[in-house]
């Protein structure tokens, strides 16, 4: 039986509560893994690692950002078939359905790879180092 515990702090993090919540498969009724619940300390540590993360990302130039975009298209494009299978054990959507969703998002993604090109006007601050 899969388990699945937290992402803190760009890690995987086992739960620590020792309370699970099962996760069914929508088109079976069958569980399909285990899901662990926060405590109120992971809840915040999650809170806190977004938080100080912020400004960092915040301060990170248009083009940068999306480059990082890029390869999360890059890695879309690469995992499909296994965003689909996911997506479709998740809802219970037939994979075709399901790889559409995953296709929605990519289109979404790609989008927002342009979005600094968007924002440009006459004058663009700290659109690169030394620029």
């Amino acid at each position: 039986m899969q388990t699945i515990g937290h992402f803190i702090g760009g890690k995987h993090v086992e739960g620590t509560s020792g309370r699970f919540a099962d996760v069914f498969n929508p088109a079976t009724g069958e569980v399909q893994a285990k899901v662990a619940l926060a405590t109120d300390a992971e809840l915040d540590a999650a809170v806190a690692n977004a938080a100080a993360a912020q400004p960092a990302w915040a301060a990170t130039n248009p083009q940068r950002r999306a480059r990082v975009m890029m390869k999360f298209v890059e890695l879309l494009n690469r995992d499909m078939d296994k965003l689909a299978e996911a997506l479709s054990r998740e809802h219970g959507k037939t994979l075709p359905d399901a790889k559409g969703d995953v296709i929605r998002g990519l289109e979404v993604a790609e989008f927002c790879i342009g979005a600094p090109h968007l924002l440009k006007g006459e004058y663009t601050e700290g659109a690169g180092p030394g620029i």
